[in-house]
């Protein structure tokens, strides 16, 4: 990959950096929902712990003014359970505390430092140069030997903690951060067939998807769903209805447009859905495109596209997954997702991008897949030929 992992680090009695994201949902009570990604991080933490470290752990969690922007109390809590070193917390981050708390560290443990968020510096964006400038990194790069960047979600980000650090200390990647850009800089070597699954309501991110591989010639069929395939039958077309109409143009007044070029294009390798399922007095209902027009929003495909697409993936030698069919937080609409979700388990390879993709997964309990990414974005900017700012700087 050429850049510097935990191999090439050595480890025993240093006191070494580790970005993770571990920026989870949390409930109304403002405590964890969900820890699928701090267990994404154990493997990297109870490494770099049995090497000797003396790990200050950096999060962050949640945006300024959102529900779920809180302290890391309960994620430090959480990780002291799942580690078999203990982790501490501290409600500092570069302050004079925090730098104690980091300098007091015994070789096999940790401390998780406060959300870096808490900081302004830390939710905009600047060149790395000028991020090492930062108060955040000028701060606690003294007490560091050493940085690793495990934050394979937040690497599209050019912030101080992701890529300030690289350059004032020696820094690597973590495991996750490796076993993430192994696959997605190698879907070129993926077997063939290549299928891309793009649904969700992320139409902008699902549509540029969609250019990229089909002008790169990385996929062989695209299979659309969601709002995204909302806006291809439109495009196709179909009276979709005012309602579903609306939606799609209120998130992006000209995706109806660029789904049209890119099936005048590459309309040989799309497919659109053949019939949706609305909700009519509480009850899911699912129309065929020639009993379009509908006088409620599309909520998911129906069965004729589920089977369709399930065929597709039956022959397929790679599956990619980004977006989720339906609206799978609700039942009666989940039937989508769990079934061309399920279905794309068959192929001979599968990668799912992060997210709401992987929350889908998680939440429908839907298992078999050879790499789910911890990443959305970062994982959208790789599946499109894009650059990650971490990365670049550490092989830098």
């Amino acid at each position: 990959m050429g850049i510097p992992t935990l191999s090439d680090l050595a480890v025993d009695g240093r006191t070494v950096g580790v970005r993770v994201d571990i920026n989870s949902p949390l409930d109304e009570d403002g405590r964890l929902a969900d820890d699928a990604r701090l267990h994404a991080h154990v493997g990297t933490l109870q490494e770099l712990l049995e090497r000797g470290g003396k790990l200050a752990v950096l999060a962050h969690q949640g945006r300024p003014g959102g529900d779920e922007f809180a302290t890391l109390e309960d994620h430090a809590a959480r990780l002291d359970e799942l580690l078999d070193y203990p982790i501490s917390y501290c409600d500092g981050t570069f302050s004079s505390d925090a730098r104690a708390a980091v300098a007091a560290l015994d070789p096999g443990e940790a401390v998780l430092l406060e959300n870096t968020r808490f900081y302004s510096e830390e939710y905009m964006e600047f060149p790395p140069d000028e991020c090492a400038q930062t108060h955040l990194v000028e701060r606690l790069s003294p007490v560091f030997d050493a940085f690793v960047n495990d934050a394979f979600a937040a690497a599209h980000r050019s912030q101080p903690s992701i890529v300030g650090f690289p350059g004032r200390v020696d820094s690597y990647a973590g495991r996750v951060m490796e076993r993430e850009l192994e696959v997605l800089n190698r879907i070129e070597e993926t077997p063939r067939p290549r299928v891309y699954a793009l649904g969700g309501a992320k139409i902008a991110d699902a549509l540029e998807v969609a250019e990229s591989v089909l002008k790169r010639g990385l996929a062989d069929q695209v299979l659309t769903s969601g709002m995204t395939g909302n806006a291809f039958l439109a495009a196709s077309g179909v009276d979709i209805g005012e309602p579903s109409l609306e939606a799609i143009t209120d998130r992006d007044a000209t995706a109806v447009d660029q789904a049209a070029a890119l099936l005048e294009e590459y309309g040989d390798r799309i497919r659109v859905p053949e019939d949706v399922a609305v909700e009519r007095d509480g009850e899911r209902v699912e129309l065929t495109v020639d009993e379009l027009p509908a006088d409620a929003p599309a909520l998911d495909v129906g069965a004729n596209t589920q089977a369709a697409y399930a065929d597709v993936f039956e022959t397929a030698g790679t599956a990619i997954l980004n977006g989720p069919p339906g609206v799978f937080e609700d039942e009666q609409f989940a039937q989508g997702t769990r079934e061309i979700f399920g279905a794309a388990t068959r192929a001979e390879y599968s990668i799912v991008g992060g997210g709401d993709t992987a929350a889908s997964l998680r939440r429908l309990g839907i298992e078999g897949f050879d790499h789910v990414s911890t990443g959305g974005g970062a994982a959208l900017r790789l599946l499109t030929g894009g650059t990650l700012p971490a990365v670049e700087v550490l092989r830098e």
